[in-house]
């Protein structure tokens, strides 16, 4: 363990245990909260419920993905400025214990999601199977390392919906697919922008250039924007008083889009939920989007 390591590990009160299971990534499991708010049925009670434990489970399941995948990386998380502090390749945690408790929270997570109910176990189990393929070849396949980082938001986000039944229109899936999209090749743009254009531990990132992953990620904004605004233009007659509250929440959205590609622009959007942990300004356009978009589904 290298002295940089070592006095990294010294400075960390918190256990690494904790740490290697990424609790800060779990931001990303508030997907499950997208299908129950967009058809105004959050507030009840039995898909509060069924929500929740949808977002507890997904917590548990990703957190066995991540172990996983830290085990398999270990050597190259090793090469790499920041990874090299995570708890398994800092040498805090042995490999074998991450894999044992990657085994308990898998299997919790996946009992959790088919006593939910069995539509949310399946995608669980769909989720799982992805990732680890995508751990163990995917990742190096260039493209492919795209759509699969992109399906586990995406399957979050459905998660959602078939953990208390309701239904995903086709705008709700497009939405969610392409705004999957967008994060992910925003991210790999980050990550070959703060690297200054070489691959760095990413093997996939040597097939890419930076014009290729800025035109993948606007053309996925370009899309999400346009799937939003289609399914707020055929809903905008359904607000309170007669407030077109859906078309009005466009407006909100897109600039919380180009807040967000502005992070991605400037080569800070590696990781998608600091960006959502941290901006300010992202954060109260996403407040405001949700007082909007509440006025529209739930009056």
């Amino acid at each position: 363990m290298s002295k940089t390591t070592e006095v990294a590990v010294r400075r960390s009160r918190v256990p690494a245990t904790v740490r290697a299971v990424r609790p800060r990534q779990w931001v990303k499991n508030l997907l499950v909260l997208a299908a129950p708010l967009a058809a105004g049925r959050l507030l009840e009670p039995a898909v509060i419920k069924g929500t929740a434990l949808a977002f507890v489970a997904f917590c548990l399941i990703s957190a066995a993905v991540y172990l996983v995948n830290d085990v398999r990386d270990v050597a190259e998380d090793r090469q790499h400025p920041t990874k090299r502090f995570r708890p398994i390749a800092a040498g805090e945690l042995k490999p074998a214990t991450a894999l044992v408790l990657a085994a308990v929270l898998g299997a919790c997570g996946l009992a959790l999601g088919f006593v939910v109910s069995t539509p949310l176990g399946i995608t669980m189990v769909v989720y799982v199977a992805l990732q680890l393929l995508y751990s163990a070849y995917l990742k190096h396949l260039p493209v492919v390392d795209l759509a699969m980082v992109a399906s586990a938001f995406l399957l979050r986000a459905i998660a959602g919906g078939v953990a208390t039944g309701i239904p995903l229109s086709q705008w709700f899936l497009l939405v969610a697919a392409f705004g999957s999209f967008f994060m992910v090749a925003g991210k790999r743009y980050s990550e070959m922008k703060a690297l200054g254009g070489e691959a760095g531990t990413r093997r996939s990132l040597t097939r890419y250039s930076e014009s290729y992953l800025r035109f993948a990620w606007m053309m996925a904004a370009v899309m999400v924007l346009i799937s939003y605004s289609l399914w707020a233009f055929e809903n905008r007659g359904n607000g309170a008083l007669g407030v077109p509250w859906t078309a009005i929440s466009i407006a909100p959205f897109t600039l919380a889009l180009l807040q967000y590609a502005l992070e991605v622009d400037a080569g800070t959007a590696d990781e998608p939920e600091e960006v959502v942990l941290n901006d300010r300004v992202l954060q109260g356009l996403g407040v405001v989007w949700v007082a909007v978009i509440s006025a529209a589904v739930f009056f």
